[in-house]
């Protein structure tokens, strides 16, 4: 009895032994600790902006106001999005650091310039299908096909850096910063629909009336008029399927037909699929105490407006103002940078918040 119970010991023990050795467990990733203690999803500032916007600003973007709205009356959305930016943490922190230290965005900056690399995650370049939606009350709004088009190109542009607007200011230290996502769109299909309605505000109404169209797997954006001299609003990862896309009123979607200066070149489009794809504005929404969570984007306090200067110094460091998720005209902001592209591509890959859009 106590040979076979030696025999047994010995037999669980060289399991166990031979399961460690097979596991498919990482043992670098299982290291890799997360910090959250910068995590915010609630911004302070937004009614602010708001009446910034009355002053004769531009509203640009209502992501961040919406984002508020949602957590107070949806049970359980902080938690999601909490979890997810756990997960993006926790993949970019697995591929490494910013090539150089200090600086960055958060929590104030400083003043060295930070270097990211672009991760490898091997997806290689990344295509993502897309159904437009165009809700019209009027022959304008019911924008054309050449419209739809034109957004669709401007997007496959500024993801893959292949716009003609990168030019950066001479002594800028952005000259690294500027990336290829090396994410593509594709467009699916154009659904159109008459509705008298005028102007649908930011509640997802026009979701509701028209819902989105397998929104794991495809990119839904709404061409309709949201009122208010808002652009655009999108729904970060995280949030509930029914209420998954983007939404831009028709007067600045793409770059030719029903189209409004100074935001006649698509890059609504641009910023607020950056939103979809989990970035923030590079301000943080909280001026210079808060975070994108972006290394090499800098501090900035608060969103900058038609075509500023270089350099624009805010936070003791210039301002990005040529950054897509920025508030600057159309054609004055033409670049992401290898943060945003890692941070992006993070929720992309097996695992990832929206990794089905890339087939995982």
């Amino acid at each position: 009895m106590i040979k076979k119970g030696l025999l047994a010991l010995l037999f669980v023990g060289a399991t166990f032994i031979g399961c460690q050795e097979n596991s498919t467990e990482i043992p670098n990733e299982q290291q890799v600790t997360v910090d959250m203690t910068d995590f915010y999803l609630f911004t302070d500032d937004a009614q602010d902006l708001s009446k910034t916007a009355q002053k004769g600003k531009d509203k640009n973007c209502y992501s961040m106001e919406v984002l508020n709205r949602q957590l107070n009356e949806i049970p359980g959305l902080y938690k999601k999005m909490y979890d997810v930016e756990h997960a993006t943490r926790k993949f970019l922190a697995g591929k490494g650091k910013p090539t150089n230290g200090g600086g960055g965005s958060g929590g104030g900056g400083g003043t060295t310039d930070v270097d990211v690399a672009p991760i490898n995650d091997g997806l290689g370049i990344v295509n993502i299908p897309v159904y437009v939606h165009v809700v019209y009350s009027n022959s304008n709004q019911n924008i054309s096909n050449a419209q739809v088009t034109s957004q669709i190109n401007v997007l496959n542009e500024d993801f893959r850096k292949t716009n003609n607007d990168l030019n950066l200011p001479s002594g800028t230290t952005f000259a690294n910063d500027a990336t290829d996502a090396e994410i593509e769109f594709t467009l699916a299909n154009t659904f159109r629909y008459a509705n008298a309605r005028t102007s649908w505000g930011t509640r997802n109404e026009v979701k509701a009336a028209y819902p989105p169209v397998t929104p794991s797997t495809h990119l839904n954006i709404w061409v309709a008029e949201i009122g208010g001299g808002i652009l655009g609003y999108a729904q970060f990862p995280g949030g509930a399927s029914a209420t998954d896309g983007v939404v831009i009123s028709p007067q600045y979607f793409g770059t030719t037909g029903f189209v409004a200066a100074p935001f006649d070149k698509g890059r609504t489009a641009t910023h607020e699929v950056g939103h979809y794809l989990n970035l923030r504005h590079i301000w943080g929404d909280g001026r210079c105490r808060q975070d994108d969570f972006v290394a090499d984007t800098p501090s900035s306090d608060g969103p900058n407006y038609g075509c500023p200067s270089y350099p624009t110094v805010n936070c003791k460091t210039p301002d990005m103002t040529m950054n897509y998720m920025d508030y600057t005209n159309d054609a004055c902001m033409y670049m992401f940078t290898d943060g945003q592209r890692n941070r992006m591509r993070a929720i992309l890959v097996a695992g990832g918040a929206r990794a089905s859009l890339a087939g995982n």
